[in-house]
This record gives structure tokens, sequence and C-alpha cells, in this order.
């Protein structure tokens, strides 16, 4: 089994580290943070082949450098929803969500300032990676929740079955690695 996978997404190439999940699958480590130029490029790319939108939604913390880049090249703002409570949020809406690459259930929480920001907007939901969906799935009912209108969901890899998907848009999928 190798220990690397080279990944070659909008036009750029990166070897990415394989990390074992649990003893029969491991996953290539996609981290967008401190490569600035993936992100720029990337962020560019999604932006070309995004419907029309007027806000970006992301989760903490790893599509946090795609949003920022997704904002500043179009304009529009981005909001965030975070994985705990802080002490500036009023009446946060918080919902549970399990991820492949953090152990146990997290929650995302919306300030009740953004969940009104989101009502009858046309909301981009991105992230970095999309495999199982859940915390798409969760982001979207966040948006259903403060009454936005979701305009799409934008990631940079589409993980395993996640590039089956069609109501995706990506820019490359990312295979799973199965042990025997």
């Amino acid at each position: 089994m190798p220990n690397s996978y080279t990944l070659a997404v909008a036009g750029l190439t990166r070897e990415l580290p394989l990390c074992p999940v649990n003893e029969k699958l491991d996953i290539a480590a996609f981290v967008m943070f401190s490569d600035v130029e993936l992100t720029i490029v990337c962020a560019k790319e999604l932006l070309k082949r995004a419907p029309e939108f007027d806000v970006l939604l992301t989760a903490e913390s790893k599509g946090i450098p795609l949003a920022y880049e997704m904002s500043r090249q179009s304009g529009k703002k981005y909001i965030l929803a975070r994985k705990s409570e802080k002490l500036y949020m009023k009446k946060a809406v918080a919902l549970d969500v399990k991820s492949i690459t953090t152990k146990g259930v997290q929650r995302l929480y919306l300030d009740s300032h953004d969940m009104e920001y989101l009502a009858d907007k046309r909301v981009l939901i991105v992230d970095d990676v999309v495999s199982t969906g859940n915390s798409l799935y969760t982001m979207e009912q966040l948006v259903e929740l403060a009454g936005g209108q979701i305009a799409g969901k934008a990631t940079v890899l589409a993980e395993g079955d996640a590039a089956k998907r069609d109501d995706l848009i990506f820019l490359a999928p990312l295979p799973l690695f199965f042990k025997d």
C-alpha cells in the first residue's frame, strides 16, 4: 500500500499523505491551510462553475481558507458555521454532525445574526472535501432553518462515492484507499 496519493487539481499537483481511518480504510489528507497557491486557483475554478449566489457558507475549520478566498474574489460575504458556541453568539442555533475525519459527534453553530442574514439569500455552501456528506447536510439544514435558499454546493474534492453525486460541484474526485 502506498504512503501517499498524487493529486492533480486545478492545474496543480500535490502529494497527499495517507492517514488511517480504521483498520480497513485510509484517506488522503487534503489540507488547504498554508497552501495559498492552491487555495487561490481552486477558489477561482469553483467560482467559474458556481451558480448565482448572494452569500457563502462553510464549516469550521478546513473550509475557511477556501470560503475566504471565494469571498475575496467574488466580493460576496462568507459566513462560518462554528464547531463551538462562542461568547459573542446570541441565541445560537446548533445541529449535530458526524464527520469521517473527526472522532465523535460534533455540533455546528450559527449565531442568530448570521441566521437572519441568510434569510431569503441564495447560499452557496462550500467545503474543501465532501466525503460522507454529513457536514454538507448539516449546513443545508442550517440554511433551511434560516429561511435561505441553497444555490449550490461546491467543494474542491469529492471523496469516494461523493464523486457520484449530481448535486455537487467539485474540481476532482478523491479515491478512498481500502486495505485488504
